[in-house]
């Protein structure tokens, strides 16, 4: 895979950066969430704008409670760890506003505060 090139987030003191659990790579601050409304395969997980640090698996279609979508699971860049997955297409239209954006299991997510 060769030399990964982590991004760091740049937040004001106080601010928290939601980690991966595992080692620690920075993927969002809490200002990306969308959503904290959703589930995911091990319990409560969040709708982000944006993450960073991160790539993506092989597209695939899935049945979720929603209806069936496009996704790629996202793993860590650094450790490889599959933290959540990403929208690529929602099949039915009240959904549609998920593509493009990216779900983090919250279980696989910590936190560290600037």
């Amino acid at each position: 895979m060769g030399i990964v090139y982590k991004k760091y987030l740049q937040v004001e003191n106080g601010e928290k950066i939601l980690v991966c659990n595992t080692c620690k790579t920075h993927f969002a601050t809490y200002e990306h969430i969308l959503s904290k409304q959703f589930f995911g395969q091990y319990g409560k997980a969040y709708l982000f704008s944006n993450v960073i640090n991160v790539y993506t698996g092989e597209a695939e279609d899935r049945t979720m409670r929603t209806g069936r979508h496009t996704v790629q699971d996202i793993h860590c860049a650094e450790c490889s760890t599959v933290v959540g997955w990403k929208y690529l297409v929602a099949y039915e239209p009240t959904e549609r506003y998920k593509e493009g954006h990216f779900i983090l299991e919250r279980t696989l997510l910590n936190h560290v505060q600037m």
